[in-house]
């Protein structure tokens, strides 16, 4: 794996540099000298994050309408806090 180190000014210039770049390893983006950013290609990306779906991912799905979830009814009602 390959770190490549980009400023923002290289990045802005020339950003096919840095996607290519991303496809040999992570491409940090620095601000002022100090790591602002970190560019990497999306199957990294989901190596990292393990490919976890988010449930707003889940709700805005194509079909999502037909899916029926049948949630129970809460039995115990809320009771005050005993701060004694």
């Amino acid at each position: 794996m390959t770190i490549t180190t980009l400023s923002s000014r290289q990045f802005n210039q020339d950003a096919s540099k840095a996607k290519k770049a991303a496809m040999a390893g992570p491409v940090f983006i620095t601000d002022r000298g100090r790591p602002a950013h970190v560019l990497l290609t999306f199957e990294e990306y989901r190596k990292i994050t393990g490919g976890r779906t988010k449930i707003a991912d889940l709700l805005a799905m194509p079909g999502i309408d037909d899916i029926e979830l049948d949630i129970p009814q809460l039995r115990d009602p809320a009771q005050p806090a005993d701060l004694s």
